[in-house]
């Protein structure tokens, strides 16, 4: 399975996020994190600790790939159009972060258009750093997008000072000393579960459309 993680707009959580899918498809099977932005963010939060999962550039990455296993891609911010067209074509899912502010939205907007534009539907929006109650913005963005019959990802990620503490000690957050860390792992736990419905469903109609196939034959 091949995850990749993908924004036009920085500061989303997009290497956050690729850490803690990394975190979590290992315990499927072996998983491989390819940094391949230009910061190697996913490069220096693993140089700072110790991370369940290889992590390597592009470069790297080619010859030490397990065919068996999974791969989670950490792209540059804010991708060309070509870019993005190349990354959504060999992936299995386009992960998309947003954080539920205008600005965010509005680069969120942009990616969208160009997705349609070239017919692909392989991807699903993840809200990421959502405000703590009292504050609805999380479920308000979450409302809009499904109105706009965009596909959303149910479980949001909440802000937690435990991702900082993360990134800064080169670990999973549930590794950290934070009172919300389970908690926010939890967040990821839930979006990892829900990508892997994903591909067994679509497996299932790629199963249903091949016996479909072959039964037209006969």
């Amino acid at each position: 399975m091949i995850i990749t993680v993908a924004s036009f707009k920085g500061g989303v959580g997009k290497t956050t996020t690729a850490i803690h899918l990394a975190a979590f498809l290992q315990g499927q099977a072996e998983t491989l994190l390819v940094d391949a932005d230009p910061n190697r963010s996913a490069l220096g939060w693993a140089s700072r600790g110790e991370l369940p999962f290889k992590v390597m550039d592009q470069w790297e990455a080619g010859q030490n790939v397990n065919p068996n296993g999974n791969v989670v891609i950490d792209t540059p911010a804010r991708p060309i159009p070509e870019d993005l067209s190349a990354l959504a074509e060999t992936c299995d899912l386009l992960v998309l972060p947003t954080t539920p502010d205008v600005l965010a939205l509005d680069a969120l907007v942009l990616t969208v258009e160009y997705l349609k534009k070239i017919s692909t539907n392989h991807y699903r929006i993840l809200i990421t750093s959502i405000p703590p109650k009292p504050s609805k913005a999380g479920e308000e963005v979450k409302a809009l997008l499904q109105e706009a019959r965009l596909p959303v990802f149910e479980q949001g990620i909440r802000r937690f000072a435990a991702f900082q503490k993360a990134a800064l000690q080169g670990l999973p957050v549930y590794s950290v000393k934070d009172p919300r860390a389970e908690t926010g792992w939890q967040d990821y736990e839930k979006v990892g579960q829900e990508i892997v419905e994903i591909m067994e469903l679509r497996a299932l109609a790629v199963e249903a459309e091949d016996m479909s196939a072959s039964t037209d034959f006969f």
